[in-house]
């Protein structure tokens, strides 16, 4: 099926003026500025998972290596599949089973609740590049790859609100998630710590999830610094193809914004994409249905002038 919204949909967004009591833009700072609550739980969470990491060496055991393995897998996959392409774009639908499911994976690579990780992703697709952009590289590499996480307030201003995730809102799933998500990952570590001691801890949830949190992170900055172009599109992505085994799929990122809605990112067969491998598995088997990838008029209409 192809890709719903149009490409002219997709690339012609003019972001709006922001409101009134906001269109005095401030410069981003990270200490010289009034921290809220949700700023300092983020930044703790953060905190610990790069401790944990840098605590791994000392308890390393072959085991706790297929543990890293594991977490690293499955909550990346979590992410890519079910964050990204199914609830932020819908680029293709499962039973709600199995949508939870993979929303339930993702939640366990500590990259925060469905609610919050779309809606933040969705802002970025409005606003690419522009004053508005949650992450713009434009702000600095550092402040697009991991310091935009740290400013709640920052965030408002530039996009306002949760506004744009009606759809996961109105569901008790993702509302119960968003409002247990540090139970969650607590109970997590106290089932690494049965099964492995410090050793499982540190290195599922140490090393396991700061290079995934990393691997989604330099989606947001290198990706839009540093690679090939292969689509005509209003913004600074960029593909990189040496990042695509480790990121699922998800650095073929001028591919992705050239076609935001589809569930296939590695649009030539020399472009791996794990991903979008497991969503047409899913489709082959009957549990992926309105799986949207570009069509050749699409495909033309975006591509580069040589």
């Amino acid at each position: 099926m192809s890709v719903t919204s149009t490409v002219e949909e997709n690339h012609q967004k003019n972001p709006s003026t922001p409101p009134e009591e906001e269109k005095k833009k401030r410069r981003w700072v990270f200490w010289d500025r009034r921290w809220r609550r949700l700023d300092y739980v983020k930044f703790s969470a953060s905190f610990t998972v790069h401790s944990l990491a840098l605590l791994a060496p000392f308890y390393f055991t072959w085991s706790a290596l297929w543990v890293t393995f594991l977490f690293y897998t499955i909550g990346g996959l979590g992410i890519t599949v079910s964050y990204h392409r199914n609830l932020a774009h819908r680029s293709f639908k499962v039973p709600k089973w199995l949508e939870y499911l993979l929303a339930y994976c993702a939640l366990l690579a500590i990259q925060g609740d469905p609610i919050d990780w779309v809606s933040t992703h969705r802002y970025h697709h409005q606003f690419t590049d522009s004053e508005r952009d949650p992450h713009s590289p434009k702000e600095g590499f550092w402040f697009s790859h991991l310091l935009w996480i740290y400013d709640s307030a920052y965030l408002v201003q530039k996009c306002g609100r949760r506004a744009n995730v009606e759809d996961l809102k109105r569901q008790w799933f993702y509302r119960f998630l968003q409002k247990t998500v540090l139970f969650h990952i607590l109970g997590l570590g106290f089932i690494l710590f049965y099964l492995g001691g410090m050793s499982f801890v540190t290195w599922g949830m140490g090393v396991g999830a700061a290079l995934e949190v990393h691997v989604t992170c330099l989606i947001n900055s290198l990706c839009h610094i540093w690679g090939t172009r292969t689509w005509k599109t209003n913004d600074t992505s960029r593909n990189v193809w040496w990042l695509s085994v480790f990121s699922f799929g998800e650095s073929w990122h001028n591919n992705h914004h050239a076609f935001e809605s589809s569930a296939r990112q590695g649009l030539e067969w020399w472009q791996i994409d794990i991903s979008w491998y497991i969503v047409r598995f899913f489709e082959i088997i009957g549990l992926a249905t309105d799986v949207k990838v570009p069509t050749e008029a699409q495909r033309r209409r975006m591509a580069m002038v040589r």
